[in-house]
């Protein structure tokens, strides 16, 4: 499981962001200060840091040059300090990305697991028998010829994808579609979008062992070999 360090020293953010990672099935510790999660970091291992730019001990910035002195560990600014001067500082600290907030729940999901996936923390190419999906590039290929997705089933595809171990109900697939698109996509068209992604990354599309249907549940992605 993904282990999480978020450094945040906001009550009203810590707990219902801590909520939304347990959601995603990441494993999360939380401190409030420069020092506790300096102390953390001796005591565990983790897989990614979450900071706030400014604490009330310390600051995001040199606990940033502090980890990376140290940790082989991505560190993702999470903060309402958005101005050029703040994330030019952040990037060149070596910080792997710069949320501001406030944040949409899924695009931060997406971005942690972009950023985990270029660190190497999860693989980025996932293979099912003949299929091979590159997540970075957006390219899959059965047998070395590319599979041509339109770009809504390609972002269909990519949140089963993202949500390996996940059963996905057809409300979380809408609303998940419908913040990447901006288009309207209702649960007819979810179906035919459905179907259309089977025909063209099953090879079997009538006994589908990629995109799996829960039965009374919704769907899940089968397990990649």
């Amino acid at each position: 499981m993904i282990k999480i360090l978020l450094v945040e020293d906001d009550i009203n953010i810590i707990k219902p962001l801590s909520e939304l990672l347990l959601k995603e099935n990441f494993n999360v510790k939380t401190a409030d200060s420069q020092k506790k999660a300096l102390m953390l970091l001796e005591e565990e291992k983790f897989d990614v840091a979450l900071l706030d730019i400014i604490l009330r001990e310390g600051n995001g910035f040199s606990l940033c040059n502090a980890i990376k002195s140290k940790y082989d560990l991505p560190v993702i600014f999470l903060t309402a300090s958005g101005d050029e001067y703040s994330v030019v500082t952040g990037l060149d600290m070596g910080a792997d990305d710069y949320i501001e907030k406030p944040y949409r729940p899924r695009e931060l999901i997406s971005r942690i697991k972009s950023v985990l996936r270029r660190s190497g923390k999860v693989q980025s190419v996932v293979t099912f028998g003949e299929l091979t999906v590159d997540i970075d590039k957006g390219v899959a290929k059965r047998d070395g010829a590319d599979v041509y997705l339109s770009a809504l089933e390609y972002r269909l595809f990519l949140v089963f994808l993202n949500n390996p171990d996940t059963v996905l109900t057809r409300e979380r697939l809408l609303s998940e579609i419908w913040d990447a698109s901006g288009d309207f996509v209702n649960d007819n068209t979810l179906t035919v979008y459905i179907k259309r992604l089977r025909e063209k990354v099953e090879k079997d599309p009538q006994n589908p062992r990629i995109i799996c249907t829960v039965r009374g549940l919704g769907y899940k992605l089968g397990k990649s070999f």
